[in-house]
């Protein structure tokens, strides 16, 4: 049960900038843990949205408060993948013999920067353009369960606690992921949305194999990002 909670807590204190559970510890054990969290991380930041929304959604024009609700989005997760994204954009602008090390570079590039703003313009946009908020835990925890899968089935061809939770984590810690995730989705009835993430990540796995021959903890990032605005678009096309 001990490294249950401290898989949690590190899973949230990694995803996001709640300070409740401040565990940067990577001790040996729990980090299978805490990649097994991953999708739940994503539903409760998708949660505390919604309830935002509600509180919220009485007293302010629909498009403004999907922008509080993007630039609260942002601010809970860090950035985090927003940074994966704009260091794997600049990955690609150079050649592949050199793009490691440039995603490794703690500064972003021009090309990063471009991209990254642009992406954010558009992420904005989607949030405030959803006809309701009450899809948003699966739009968090999906692509974070896409990421429980890449670790477990494709490789990792970079250093640091990524590759350490890939070497610890379980099929069991796998199952319960799925079980949990699924659940999820038969409750919100949202298969097409698990669709529409699972054919981002085969994409992704597709690119990236071919050019790197797995995945680092930015192109996760990247992952991430991307999933979440294809499937924010997909509810606003009425397709989930």
């Amino acid at each position: 049960m001990s490294r249950i909670f401290k898989g949690f807590a590190l899973a949230l204190s990694m995803l996001t900038t709640i300070p409740f559970f401040k565990v940067h510890d990577f001790y040996k054990g729990i980090n299978g843990y805490a990649v097994m969290f991953y999708p739940l991380v994503g539903a409760l930041l998708g949660f505390i949205l919604y309830g935002v929304a509600l509180v919220l959604e009485p007293y302010m024009p629909h498009f403004h408060l999907g922008v509080i609700l993007f630039a609260l989005w942002v601010v809970l997760t860090g950035a985090l993948h927003l940074d994966g994204f704009a260091d794997t954009v600049d990955g690609l602008f150079v050649a592949k013999e050199r793009s490691l090390e440039v995603m490794k570079d703690p500064h972003n590039g021009g090309m990063g920067m471009l991209f990254g703003g642009t992406f954010l313009l558009l992420k904005a946009s989607s949030v405030a353009a959803l006809p309701s908020y009450e899809l948003l835990p699966l739009v968090l925890l999906l692509p974070r369960l896409m990421i429980v899968l890449s670790i477990y089935f494709y490789p990792y061809v970079s250093s640091g606690m990524s590759m350490l939770a890939k070497e610890e984590f379980q099929s069991k810690q796998l199952v319960t992921a799925l079980l949990y995730s699924l659940l999820f989705v038969f409750l919100y009835n949202a298969w097409f949305l698990l669709v529409g993430a699972l054919f981002i990540m085969l994409l992704s796995k597709r690119f990236f194999m071919r050019r790197y021959g797995g995945f680092t903890g930015d192109i996760y990032g990247f992952t991430i990002e991307v999933t979440e605005l294809f499937l924010l678009n997909l509810i606003i096309a009425g397709l989930a």
